[in-house]
């Protein structure tokens, strides 16, 4: 760990920032398992806020694995640092005023909590949605044929079958995407998102 760096403050205030883009920050953290159906919704919304002219970007788990995170595998520690970075660069998004919407399965608990904390620490909103789906439900999807090669055992560590899935407890927004479809899954969320001010 380094310990020669000073922070160096911009000249430019969060607040003016937002003032001239006339949009603040927020991260909007898509958690749940391969299949529930994240990314999917993660696409709409960021496509939905677009055509509300809204500064936003999409953080997708498959995508950050080609470039920034290419170099971490799928054991818990991996994991761990993969959910840790992350949520540094959301914050940093959302810092710069952006609508960040991530699509993480970021099964654990405490690499959620930490990833709010840096978004709290930093006054930045963090909105986790739960999207869920039961187990028997993403197995019958399977896109990408993984649960079946994660029962086969080819897959090593896969989340819900060889590797925990830690549900959050108390998430902003809770959806059943065996119940929701997508167009009403990014209703509930641009709802949420104006109810309390953020767009």
């Amino acid at each position: 760990m380094a310990t020669n760096i000073t922070f160096h403050p911009g000249s430019v205030t969060a607040a003016e920032r937002a003032e001239f883009l006339d949009q603040k920050g927020v991260t909007i953290w898509l958690t749940g398992l391969s299949a529930s159906g994240k990314s999917t919704i993660a696409c709409a919304l960021e496509q939905h806020l677009l055509h509300l002219h809204k500064f936003v970007y999409r953080l997708d788990g498959d995508n950050v694995r080609f470039g920034l995170n290419k170099d971490l595998g799928f054991d818990e520690k991996s994991r761990n640092e993969n959910i840790r970075r992350i949520g540094e660069v959301s914050k940093l998004f959302a810092d710069a005023s952006c609508i960040v919407v991530t699509a993480f399965i970021s099964p654990y608990l405490v690499d959620r909590a930490l990833a709010r904390e840096l978004h709290v620490k930093a006054n930045i909103p963090f909105i986790e949605v739960f999207v869920d789906a039961p187990l028997h439900v993403v197995e019958e999807r399977d896109p990408k044929g993984l649960y079946k090669k994660a029962r086969a055992g080819e897959i090593k560590d896969f989340t819900g079958i060889s590797a925990p899935y830690e549900a959050p407890v108390n998430p902003e927004i809770h959806i059943r995407t065996h119940d929701t479809d997508v167009t009403n899954s990014v209703r509930i969320i641009t709802e949420y998102l104006v109810a309390n001010h953020y767009i």
